[in-house]
């Protein structure tokens, strides 16, 4: 019979730490916070489902822009032409409704062709030069903006038509932004959980050098990263769009400000390899939350920039010395 003196004891259970706690529910206590002050600030009209509900369809581009991020910060990158690709779609969607294409068919042509395209631009040149996300993104943001002006020459391009597919509302009570941003994230969130390809891009995000030595394909799944990005500002340009009933050439403007911080604010390291896509809706909503909020209590748009930039600031920072990052430097 063996000594019960010389078994193992059992492992000691370990504390959760700040770490561990900030890693698990820094993005819920961000938005009750949010909730909390404005909802003092301004009880009844904040408070109100009418009010609410405009908060998430309101959100609906934000989300889908920061969904598209998301991959793009996920490998330790950046995509700043999200905004100018929104814009970009939008235009060329509707110059080929007025041409004559129908609806769904400019739709198709706008989100599956051109967002693609344009994410494989982006994903093509950081893979032939080898330079930072930043700088490429940076460049193609330009270029995206400048095509746009030119397609739309300098002014809105009217598309009455995206209103009846984006515009409505499903039986009569969910507003389809709202749905078309539930059911991209649910679809990424599906591929980040349960595709391989979805679980190479964080392995590619949390060591490059080893994911090429265990045999994935680096440079495949960066295209990859920022073609969903593309597809995703497209899809954004076509809720815009059919919002206004219009494509604005200025459209899109300062947006990839809102969907970094959407990522970033979401759980989403900024040094690659971490992050959910259940957090990074949660993300976009904060946005969403401060923005009506700030207008509630009738401040001007331009504290909207502060409350952003401090924000991304904060995260990444709490993100830098307390996250899980944090412990892979």
């Amino acid at each position: 019979m063996q000594d019960k003196s010389v078994l193992p004891s059992a492992k000691p259970k370990q504390r959760k730490t700040f770490s561990d706690y900030w890693a698990s529910y820094s993005t819920v206590i961000i938005m009750v916070l949010m909730v909390v002050v404005f909802g003092i600030l301004e009880p009844q009209a904040f408070m109100s489902v009418k009010n609410l509900v405009k908060i998430i369809e309101q959100s609906a581009i934000t989300i889908l822009l920061a969904c598209g991020e998301f991959f793009a910060i996920l490998l330790g990158g950046i995509d700043l032409s999200v905004g100018s690709t929104m814009a970009l779609s939008g235009v060329v969607s509707a110059r080929l409704m007025g041409l004559g294409f129908g609806t769904w068919e400019a739709m198709l042509v706008g989100i599956v062709l051109l967002g693609a395209v344009l994410g494989a631009i982006n994903g093509g040149l950081i893979n032939l030069t080898n330079l930072h996300p930043f700088i490429i993104t940076l460049g193609t943001q330009s270029i995206f903006r400048g095509l746009t002006v030119i397609l739309a020459d300098s002014r809105p391009v009217a598309a009455t038509g995206f209103s009846q597919v984006f515009g409505g509302k499903l039986f009569g009570v969910v507003p389809i932004p709202i749905l078309v941003a539930l059911l991209v994230a649910l679809a990424l969130t599906f591929f980040t959980f349960k595709c391989k390809a979805g679980r190479n891009l964080y392995a590619i995000g949390g060591n490059k050098q080893a994911a090429w030595f265990a045999g994935i394909n680096v440079k495949r799944h960066t295209m990859m990263a920022f073609m969903i990005s593309g597809v995703c500002a497209s899809l954004a340009g076509m809720v815009n769009i059919a919002r206004l009933a219009s494509a604005e050439p200025a459209a899109g403007t300062g947006y990839e400000t809102f969907a970094i911080a959407s990522a970033i604010i979401g759980g989403t390291s900024f040094f690659g390899g971490i992050g959910k896509i259940p957090k990074v809706v949660l993300g976009g909503l904060i946005i969403g939350i401060i923005n009506n909020g700030i207008n509630m209590v009738g401040l001007s748009s331009y504290y909207q920039q502060i409350c952003m930039g401090s924000l991304i600031i904060l995260a990444v920072t709490l993100d830098r010395f307390f996250g899980v990052s944090s412990k892979k430097h």
